[in-house]
């Protein structure tokens, strides 16, 4: 009865949103700069201090030059010779075939999720950074599937705070890794149905519910 009688006087207000297709199917890029971009870079210039020396990114090294200090030397790491920014070829799940003790810090952005065995790639992040250095890594908690990467080399996972701490702590170590989230159930929402980061407000987007992560962050310190 109480039920009933919140749904009657506590009506869902439901507007444009009760359709079976999205706003946009692309994360809202074609609308502008998607949510999740948003606290990516907001976690990687809240740590920019650790992106310094040799850093390393995958595929590309925007961030590395937009958010590194006194970096001396861009490195870049990715399966095949064909892409022209690599510096690096190698496979993250095999550490045969990447060189052991090389960076200071490791952005690790969005890729996670995309390895099927992705605590073999936590220990190829281990093992490309040198004593002391910082892997900055990000995996989608709340998120739709992304069609481009599944129909490539595959979407696996979404993960939680406690499940990506514990798998990066069985490779750093306990007390190395600080796990942190953005998101609410707005933003989840919005980010679910392709709204971009333009058309939400600094607080919405910004206001933390932990039972909504829509990004989550790692800092991991190889000692």
């Amino acid at each position: 009865m109480k039920k009933t009688l919140k749904r009657l006087f506590n009506k869902t207000k439901w507007y444009n949103l009760r359709s079976l297709a999205p706003v946009s199917s692309v994360f809202g890029l074609d609308r502008g700069i998607p949510i999740d971009r948003i606290y990516i870079e907001d976690f990687l210039a809240n740590n920019a201090k650790f992106i310094t020396g040799t850093v390393l990114e995958i595929a590309e090294n925007t961030y590395s030059k937009k958010y590194g200090i006194n970096v001396e030397n861009y490195e870049v790491l990715h399966t095949s010779s064909e892409n022209s920014a690599a510096t690096i070829i190698g496979d993250l799940t095999d550490i045969n075939t990447l060189p052991e003790c090389k960076v200071d810090c490791f952005i690790c952005t969005q890729t996670l999720n995309f390895i099927y065995d992705f605590k073999k790639a936590i220990q190829g992040g281990w093992y490309i950074l040198k004593l002391k250095g910082i892997m900055l890594s990000t995996v989608s908690g709340i998120s739709q599937i992304s069609m481009y990467d599944m129909e490539r080399w595959g979407d696996y996972w979404r993960f939680t705070t406690i499940s990506i701490k514990k798998s990066f702590e069985e490779v750093f170590g306990n007390g190395n890794v600080e796990v942190d989230f953005y998101g609410n159930v707005l933003s989840a929402i919005s980010f679910l149905e392709g709204i971009s980061s333009e058309e939400l407000t600094k607080n919405e987007l910004f206001y933390k519910d932990k039972n909504y992560p829509v990004t989550i962050v790692i800092k991991a310190l190889k000692r």
